[in-house]
């Protein structure tokens, strides 16, 4: 692959905190990497150093300052963008190891030619979306990533052309694909709860991941038994109530139950109770949902806001002929998880990370590219992700932090992925959630850049 990115804009200030930060436009990215002439992307992303003022300053010293190696975060997701650089929590614990830093807002997220219903509709029918969103997976995020490398480091010796990269969640799972499609462009990889599965269709990894989230409720219930009669409540109550949202879409029963995404973060069992109890104390008070609870609802599931979550979500594990999601999650549950089903006669499980296809007439948003969400959901043929036989053979350093009780990415794949990585470190701990880069920031990168600097004997 020889393209090479073209910067467009480019603008740089200093932020508090004593951060250089430089937005960046990127131009010349094939939307469709198999067939350039279907148009291009604008990218962008922002780099970050430090901002520093010495009292004698040195021609020489600045001009290897602005080839420190780079350190690429890839957002977890898929869908979802980057924080400002001073926003992020882990920027100065990074930058004091000697690097500078890129945030990419993968294509189709923040300022990346960003996708929403709105966008998709001006393509003028659901297989042209369909076809549209097949080309915003892994593998075109790592083509763009190739692409801005070389535009950066074009002016670098050949010793610093190579750069490392940060993943968490998703963006773990886009370093797998990146060293199994260009390790020659890595220096080292750091992954934080990401690595992926190597499965051809999203089935099994739902056969596991309900499991976990069942594990989470139960958590959930121990800790907070009166909950279960809440919970019940506010079901029924939601049955009959048809309760239109500010957005326009429609809190039922089952999009309640989605809340129990935040089962798999820090703190999330505590904050799954708040909410249930703000409902629950506004049903006896009132018998509605405040504007403020409804609100907080919303913000907590906003699949309506990140549109390539909600589509993209399962066909991020299809590999090969026949690897059709199918609404797996979706599946997957009906036949073997009846705990989930809203109708059952003990505690009312809260769902994940799923996605289903009722999901498509509940929110506001998604209604509006349902037909276009069914025809991703029938694709039976994707491009490969990963190359299990390049990475038996990977020489580029990986140290992955991989969570015992992460909700979201399954424990024991991660292992067998980790075994799969030739020379692979592994930080394990059962004391983190999916969510530790932000909620134990300082422990988990101080854990992975311990693994890179210290020997083991």
């Amino acid at each position: 692959m020889s393209v090479v990115a073209k910067i467009l804009e480019q603008r740089t200030f200093t932020t508090p905190g004593k951060l250089k930060v430089t937005e960046y436009f990127f131009g010349g990215i094939p939307r469709d990497w198999t067939s350039p002439e279907a148009g291009s992307l604008k990218l962008f992303a922002r780099s970050v150093r430090k901002s520093e003022k010495p009292a004698d300053p040195s021609p020489e010293e600045d001009e290897k300052k602005k080839q420190l190696p780079w350190m690429v975060y890839l957002q977890g997701g898929p869908g979802f963008e980057c924080s400002a650089p001073q926003n992020w929590a882990a920027t100065h614990t990074v930058l004091d190891r000697g690097y500078q830093m890129l945030f990419l807002d993968q294509r189709g997220t923040g300022l990346s030619t960003p996708l929403a219903a709105s966008t998709l509709g001006l393509l003028p029918n659901d297989r042209a979306k369909m076809d549209y969103l097949r080309s915003f997976r892994a593998d075109s995020i790592v083509k763009d990533c190739e692409a801005i490398r070389k535009c950066l480091t074009a002016d670098f010796p050949e010793e610093k052309k190579k750069w490392s990269i940060m993943g968490q969640s998703f963006g773990g799972f886009c370093a797998t694909t990146y060293l199994s499609m260009f390790p020659e462009g890595l220096r080292e990889a750091f992954v934080f709860g990401g690595l992926p599965p190597l499965v051809k269709d999203p089935d099994p990894v739902y056969e596991r991941t309900w499991k976990k989230v069942a594990q989470r409720n139960e958590a959930y219930y121990n800790k907070f038994p009166e909950d279960v009669e809440r919970v019940r409540k506010i079901v029924e109550w939601l049955r009959t109530s048809d309760l239109v949202l500010p957005s326009g879409g429609t809190l039922t029963p089952r999009r309640f139950q989605q809340l129990g995404i935040v089962l798999g973060f820090h703190g999330g069992v505590d904050d799954l109770h708040e909410i249930v109890l703000r409902a629950s104390n506004e049903l006896d008070l009132y018998g509605h949902l405040t504007r403020q609870t409804q609100n907080r609802i919303e913000q907590w599931v906003s699949f309506d806001d990140n549109l390539l979550y909600s589509m993209l979500h399962e066909p991020i594990y299809s590999q090969g002929k026949g690897s059709a999601a199918n609404w797996s999650a979706h599946r997957v549950q009906k036949l073997y998880f009846h705990q989930f089903d809203v109708d059952t006669s003990g505690p009312i499980y809260f769902t994940g990370e799923m996605i289903f296809p009722w999901m498509f007439e509940d929110y506001f948003e998604l209604r509006k590219v349902k037909g276009a969400a069914d025809l991703l959901a029938t694709a039976d043929e994707w491009p490969d992700l990963y190359d299990e036989k390049q990475l038996a053979a990977n020489t580029v350093p990986v140290y992955a932090a991989v969570y015992y009780d992460d909700m979201y990415v399954d424990y024991d794949f991660s292992m067998e992925t980790a075994r799969k990585i030739k020379g692979c470190k592994t930080y394990i701990t059962n004391q983190m959630y999916h969510n530790a880069l932000r909620s134990k920031m300082a422990e988990v990168t101080g854990a992975l850049f311990n693994l890179r600097d210290d020997e083991m004997d």
